[in-house]
C-alpha cells in the first residue's frame, strides 16, 4: 500500500508507508530478491541416506555398518517393547468329543462327502417324521443285451415287469430283424402305486441299426412304438499314400482297419510279388465301404478296390465283384485276381534267400536250394498258395514241421520249418487259408518259411510260375463291371498320405 498526503492520509497515522519517486522515462528499477527465511536444520543432508541397506554387499563399509546398527536397533526395540504386549485370549470352553458328534449332524457340509457319523440330524419343530422313505418318481436306467440273450430278459435284470417286458420285446421283434449283444437300451421307469408292484415302463429307446432307432413311449397306459430314420451317408472311403518301408503298415498307418489291410495285401499278392515288384516310393490306393450317420457313427465294411501305383509302371488295380454269385477280386481288364499261385503266402515277410545253387548255412557245402525263403516273425500265418488238397503234414527231417498241398495232377507246393500246423493230411484248403505258422524247426537259423513249388515231381523257382486260366468277364458284365470300376477311380482321397518307415512308425506326408 502506498501513502500520499494528498490523498488525505497523515504522516503521524501510525503507519509507516513507502515513497516511490516516479522514475523517468527510458530508466529500469531493479528491487532487491526475496529470500525465504533460513531454516534452523537442513534436512538435505539425508536425501542421500540409504536406510535400506544390502548387508550381503560391500561388507565392512559405512552404508554397511549403518544398516547393521538399523537392524540392530529395530531387534532391540522389538524386545524391549515385547514384555507389555497381552496375548489374546483362547477358546474358554472348547467341545468335548461327543459335543462335537452331536453338533456334526447339523453343520452344514459337502453332501458329495456323505454322513460321517451315520447319526439323523437333532429333531426340531419343523421336523416330522415319515411312515417310510419316499421313492424317486421315475428312474432312468440303461440295459445291456448279452451274448445268446433276448431283449425281455434283459429288461427284466433292470427291473421292468414281466407284462411290459414282453409287450416291448414284441413291438422291438416286429419292427427290427434282432437286436446286436452289447446294444444299449435306454428306458424310465414310472411311479408305482404301491412297492409290491413292479415300476411301469414309460420309454424305452434302442439302436435297432446303423440307420434305424426304435423308441417305445406310454400313450393312454398303452406302449407305442415309433420309428425315427437316421440319415446315413454310404459313400465309400478312399485312402492313398506312399508305401515306405512296409506296406501293410503304411495301409494300417492311414488309417485302414487291420482286416481289410490284410485283405488287400493278400489279394493283390495274386498278382504282384510283393518281395521283388513294390518300392518305398510306390503308392497304394485303398477303397473300403463305409457309412456315416447323421448321429456321428461310422462303420467300415468290406474292401471294395485294392490298387498299387509304382513310381516307374503301370499301375495294378484290383475291384470286388459278384460273379456267378461269389464275390471275388478281377484286374481292370476283367481277368479273376486268383488264377495262379500267391507271390507270397505269409504275411509280413520278406525274401531272405532264392531258388538256386547256394553254401548251405548250417552244413557248410554248396547245394541245390528248392524253394525261397521268407524271413517273418515266429507265429506269422501261412496260407495255401492256392486250392488243393493236404498230402503230407508232418515232420520231414531237415525241413522240420512240414505241409504239402495238391493243386492238381503235376503241380504241389510246399512249405517247411513251421511252428505248427493248421491242417491234417488229406484236408481241402481254398487259397489263402492259414494251413500253419511261422516257426524254425528242422535246420534252421532263425524263424522263416521254406517255400516250395514242384512241377511234374521237379522243384521249380516260385518267381518264374506263370499261369492262364481263371474267370475273365465278358460282354454286358464286364460293361457293368467297368463302369463301376470308373465309379471307383473317380472317389475322392479322404485319407492322410503316410509313409510307414523301417522301425514302423508313420511319417504324415502334408
Amino acid at each position: 500500500m502506498f501513502q500520499s498526503d494528498t490523498n488525505g492520509f497523515a504522516a503521524s497515522a501510525g503507519f509507516t508507508g513507502v515513497t516511490m519517486t516516479t522514475p523517468r522515462p527510458g530508466r529500469v528499477i531493479l528491487l532487491p530478491r526475496a529470500r525465504a527465511p533460513a531454516s534452523r536444520f537442513d534436512w538435505d543432508r539425508f536425501a542421500d541416506l540409504d536406510l535400506v541397506v544390502d548387508l550381503g554387499q560391500r561388507i565392512g563399509s559405512r552404508d554397511w555398518w549403518l544398516g547393521l546398527g538399523l537392524v540392530a536397533t529395530l531387534c532391540l526395540s522389538a524386545i524391549g517393547a515385547g514384555g507389555h504386549l497381552t496375548p489374546l485370549p483362547a477358546a474358554l470352553h472348547p467341545m468335548t468329543p461327543a459335543q462335537a458328534d452331536d453338533a456334526r449332524p447339523d453343520s452344514i457340509a459337502p453332501l458329495a462327502n456323505g454322513a460321517t457319523t451315520g447319526r439323523l440330524a437333532t429333531p426340531t419343530r419343523l421336523v416330522e417324521a415319515l411312515a417310510e422313505i419316499p421313492e424317486r418318481p421315475r428312474l432312468e436306467l440303461t440295459a445291456r443285451i448279452g451274448r445268446a440273450d433276448s431283449l425281455a430278459a434283459a429288461l427284466r435284470r433292470v427291473g421292468v415287469g414281466r407284462d411290459d417286458a414282453t409287450v416291448a420285446a414284441g413291438l422291438i421283434g416286429s419292427a427290427a430283424h434282432g437286436i446286436a449283444p452289447g446294444t444299449g437300451i435306454d428306458l424310465v421307469l414310472g411311479r408305482r402305486a404301491t412297492r409290491t408292484v413292479p415300476r411301469p415302463l414309460d420309454t424305452l429307446g434302442v439302436r435297432a441299426a446303423f440307420d434305424l432307432r426304435l423308441e417305445l413311449a406310454r400313450v393312454d397306459g398303452a406302449l407305442t412304438l415309433r420309428r425315427v430314420p437316421i440319415a446315413v451317408d454310404d459313400t465309400p472311403l478312399r485312402v492313398t499314400g506312399t508305401v515306405g518301408g512296409n506296406l501293410v503298415r503304411a495301409i494300417r498307418a492311414a488309417g485302414v482297419p487291420a482286416s481289410q489291410a490284410a485283405e488287400y495285401r493278400q489279394n493283390l499278392a495274386y498278382v504282384v510279388d510283393l518281395q521283388r515288384q513294390v518300392g518305398r516310393r510306390d503308392r497304394f490306393d485303398v477303397i473300403v465301404a463305409h457309412r456315416h450317420a447323421a448321429t456321428g457313427e461310422n462303420e467300415t465294411g468290406a474292401l471294395l478296390y485294392a490298387a498299387l501305383r509304382p513310381e516307374h509302371g503301370n499301375p495294378v488295380e484290383l475291384m470286388r465283384w459278384s460273379y456267378a454269385g461269389r464275390p471275388a477280386f478281377f484286374r481292370a481288364n476283367g481277368e479273376s485276381a486268383r488264377k495262379g499261385l500267391m507271390r507270397t503266402p505269409v504275411d509280413g515277410a520278406h525274401e531272405t534267400s532264392g531258388f538256386g545253387l547256394r553254401l548251405h548255412p548250417i552244413l557248410g557245402y554248396s547245394r541245390l536250394h528248392q524253394g525261397t525263403d521268407f524271413g517273418a516273425p515266429t507265429g506269422a500265418p501261412i496260407m495255401a498258395a492256392a486250392a488243393g488238397k493236404v498230402t503230407f503234414a508232418g515232420w520231414h527231417g531237415g525241413h522240420g514241421n512240414y505241409v504239402q498241398v495238391l493243386h492238381r495232377p503235376g503241380l504241389m507246393t510246399a512249405y517247411g520249418h513251421m511252428s505248427r500246423f493248421a491242417v491234417k493230411p488229406g484236408a481241402t484248403v481254398a487259397q489263402g487259408q492259414v494251413i500253419g505258422f511261422v516257426g524254425s524247426t528242422g535246420l534252421s537259423t532263425g524263424p522263416h518259411l521254406h517255400y516250395e513249388v514242384w512241377v511234374n515231381q521237379k522243384p521249380v523257382d516260385p518267381t518264374n510260375i506263370k499261369f492262364t486260366g481263371g474267370t475273365t468277364l465278358a460282354g454286358g458284365e464286364m460293361a457293368k463291371f467297368g463302369a463301376e470300376m470308373a465309379r471307383m477311380r473317380g472317389l475322392k482321397a479322404a485319407g492322410t498320405q503316410t509313409a510307414a518307415t523301417d522301425d514302423g512308425k508313420a511319417r504324415r506326408r502334408g
